[in-house]
């Protein structure tokens, strides 16, 4: 039976073509006590083997041989078990990070990001947290503030029972600093709480919006205009 602390280890798959950059990522996250659980240098090798490896973060490049990144991100969070998705691209244009993550990506960092920060982007995926290559993380919320703009707004607020959840103010208050893009650690701070605290609100208030991650909670938070 796993102990607490296994129950928290970081379980990562590696889905890259490069065999050598596949290699040298798994590993680099082997080498920082995470255990590297399944390689794959096609996208359906990597959906074929996540139901028995049990990745709790899929590395994933957008371009792979057979289908897309993007393709895989999808099918990946839709597992009964799903891992987050941190993807892992040469391109840092703006097309590709939107789609990867309306795909349900949880992060995106490009490849030129040194080992630290490919590291600290895995372990904090793996918390929840969305994390961008810096400047990509403005691009994304000023997509989402874009598309909440317009008239065709997906959030509405309530759930499937026509419903609206209720929040209490303590999770209202954590909204409103995630729509201004802060992390998880920088929300702790100004609060004076722990981590585990904002993250059990956050993972509250997902389930009460019936949302999956953290970047779905933040382009719901500025369609509800928490950001301003």
């Amino acid at each position: 039976m796993d102990t607490p602390a296994d129950a928290n280890r970081v379980r990562v798959m590696v889905v890259d073509d490069h065999p050598m950059w596949c290699d040298a990522v798994a590993r680099d996250l082997a080498e920082a006590g995470m255990d590297v659980v399944a390689t794959a240098g096609r996208g359906d090798k990597a959906i074929r083997v996540a139901p028995a490896a049990q990745p709790t973060v899929a590395v994933v490049d957008l371009q792979l041989p057979d289908i897309s990144g993007v393709e895989v991100t999808q099918r990946l969070v839709a597992m009964a078990e799903p891992p987050r998705v941190l993807v892992l691209s040469a391109s840092g244009e703006q097309p590709d990070v939107l789609d990867a993550v309306k795909a349900g990506a949880t992060g995106y960092v490009v490849k030129s990001a040194s080992r630290e920060e490919l590291i600290a982007a895995v372990g904090s995926v793996h918390e929840g947290e969305a994390v961008f290559t810096p400047g990509l993380a403005g691009l994304v919320l000023g997509e989402y503030r874009r598309m909440a703009s317009g008239p065709q707004s997906a959030a509405t607020g309530e759930n499937e029972r026509g419903d609206t959840p209720y929040l209490t103010p303590r999770e209202t208050e954590i909204l409103r600093l995630v729509a201004k893009g802060l992390s998880y650690k920088r929300i702790a701070e100004r609060l004076t709480v722990s981590h585990r605290t904002v993250q059990n609100h956050v993972q509250n208030t997902l389930s009460k919006l019936q949302l999956h991650n953290r970047v779905e909670l933040a382009r719901y938070a500025i369609d509800q205009g928490l950001d301003e």
